[in-house]
């Protein structure tokens, strides 16, 4: 049975969106894909005031490991050049281009830091 953000996620919508219209904190799978199938009049909406401009979700990918997480993105996020699980340190990552200065965010998702070349 997938959970409301598992649920969130596949709709591609927040996951206080999801609280807001009743998705419950777990749902049948025969539930979920009846939505996907025939959407309700709030999901419509919501996709048709959608700019494009900003993701609903991210996923995030270990440069290193692979671990993913999947999160909401922030404003506050640059372009990562390179992410890495909190696992690793900073220079467990690939080198960054000459040239390059590196700089790092922490606290990129939950368990995630990022690298920034400039």
């Amino acid at each position: 049975m997938p959970t409301r953000y598992e649920a969130a996620i596949q709709l591609d919508i927040p996951l206080e969106m999801a609280k807001r219209h009743g998705i419950p904190s777990q749902i049948s799978k025969v539930e979920l894909e009846k939505i996907i199938a025939d959407p309700p009049a709030w999901l419509l909406q919501s996709r048709a005031n959608r700019t494009g401009k900003k993701p609903v979700w991210a996923t995030l990918v270990c440069a290193i490991c692979g671990a993913e997480e999947t999160t909401r993105p922030k404003k506050w996020w640059p372009e990562f050049t390179v992410l890495a699980c909190d696992r690793h340190d900073a220079g467990d990552l690939p080198q960054s281009a000459p040239g390059l200065e590196r700089s790092f965010v922490y606290g990129v998702g939950t368990g995630f830091f990022g690298a920034v070349d400039a």
